[in-house]
């Protein structure tokens, strides 16, 4: 478990690299445009397109031939796009061209990603014991912001310690070159793991369908669509609430760099601390209680939250921060144990695919984005608190009425 846990360390490490870095590789490989910074979110959101894709393939992938293949599959992958972007040519070397690769070595990454998360999720929940599965299956979500603690701990030192001139031409690249190493060693670890007992069971049962995706899709379509309302609000409260915030404080002008990245430091930090907390409560009360309660605090405070982060006083921004935080990481810890208990064994992967990593490719990849649009078209600080708040009420309503009381 401890194996294919930190593993989710290198997966949320380089997504949300991308996106703390947003300003120094908008300027890197679109230039010095004033469009740069909302090509470089949109070429994530663009890059997220691939993570359902990827969850499907891999989905289909790791419920017919097992979750270990399955697991070394997408780390391969996942190193070989860390380190092609490491090695890019920049927008002064070869013009546009860098920005085209940028996006496509993100789409080999967000492919890859997509059959990642869904078969650590599945992985740590078949192993764990059953009155400790919130518990240790949070554990995927904690080690995920480990590697968001990494990113934006070095890209904040960087460019804290770097002039911009150095940190354009080759500072950059040092996050990427470090990610590409701890991905292989993960990989590595990765080979000692056996194939969980609820997976072996069905296999040796003769009972894993020949099309994982259409059993699914046929008998699992309450599943998918509580996955997809759990995972549309816990993406958006991440990449909005957390990820998106050094964007957001460039474009309000309330903060520098560095300064945003401090932040989202702390933000990180908030994350660790409350996501195991979270999924020990699900365990004690229910999953469907918790993520009720957040849902409602979700609704209510984010859009307070951006107001005070916009206001420019750092005294009031980090308290903010850290409430945001807070959310996202209680709504991911719930989440990861609620959604793989609406499936079984035989098509758990595939079901994660088509309702987890779908509304993750909506709420998460696109949401950075379209948070830039609004928020330009409005010119109102508290638009990306508003989005989040919408899809809350949404996602509320919805698993008052379809979600079983989890004890």
């Amino acid at each position: 478990m401890i194996a294919v846990g930190l593993s989710t360390v290198v997966e949320w490490y380089d997504f949300t690299l991308c996106l703390y870095f947003a300003p120094t590789l908008s300027r890197v490989f679109f230039g010095e445009s004033g469009e740069s910074l909302g090509k470089t979110l949109a070429g994530f959101a663009i890059a997220y397109l691939m993570r359902p894709i990827g969850a499907i393939a891999f989905g289909q992938f790791g419920d017919r031939r097992g979750r270990k293949p399955t697991l070394l599959l997408s780390m391969t992958l996942m190193t070989i796009a860390m380190l092609g972007l490491a090695v890019l040519p920049t927008y002064a070397q070869i013009g546009a061209s860098a920005g085209w690769l940028l996006i496509a070595m993100r789409c080999l990454m967000g492919f890859s990603v997509g059959g990642e998360y869904p078969a650590v999720v599945t992985y740590l929940f078949e192993t764990a014991p059953a009155h400790r599965r919130g518990l240790v299956t949070s554990s995927a979500a904690a080690a995920s912001e480990i590697g968001g603690l990494l990113a934006v701990g070095l890209c904040a030192w960087l460019t804290a310690t770097l002039p911009q001139e150095s940190l354009d031409s080759w500072g950059w690249r040092i996050p990427f070159l470090f990610g590409a190493a701890l991905a292989a060693a993960i990989w590595l670890l990765r080979r000692i793991i056996p194939e969980p007992p609820a997976f072996v069971a069905e296999a040796q049962a003769h009972t894993l369908p020949l099309s994982p995706i259409r059993d699914a899709v046929r008998n699992q379509r309450r599943g998918i669509g509580i996955g997809f309302a759990i995972s549309a609000l816990g993406s958006i409260s991440y990449y909005v609430g957390i990820t998106y915030v050094p964007s957001f404080i460039s474009l309000v002008g309330s903060a520098d760099e560095a300064t945003a990245l401090e932040l989202s430091t702390f933000a990180a930090l908030v994350v660790i601390v409350v996501t195991p907390f979270t999924g020990w409560l699900s365990d004690r009360i229910g999953r469907k209680s918790v993520l009720l309660v957040l849902c409602a605090l979700c609704a209510v405070l984010p859009v307070a939250m951006f107001l005070l982060i916009a206001s420019g006083n750092t005294t009031v921004a980090l308290p903010a921060v850290m409430v945001l935080a807070a959310l996202a990481g209680g709504v991911s810890a719930v989440g990861a144990v609620a959604t793989a208990e609406q499936f079984p064994a035989r098509t758990r992967l595939s079901g994660l695919a088509l309702g987890v990593t779908t509304a993750t490719a909506l709420f998460g990849g696109a949401a950075p984005y379209a948070a830039y649009l609004l928020q330009g078209w409005s010119n109102a600080p508290a638009t990306p608190g508003l989005m989040i708040g919408a899809v809350a009420i949404v996602s509320g309503l919805v698993l008052a009425r379809t979600m079983a009381r989890h004890v």
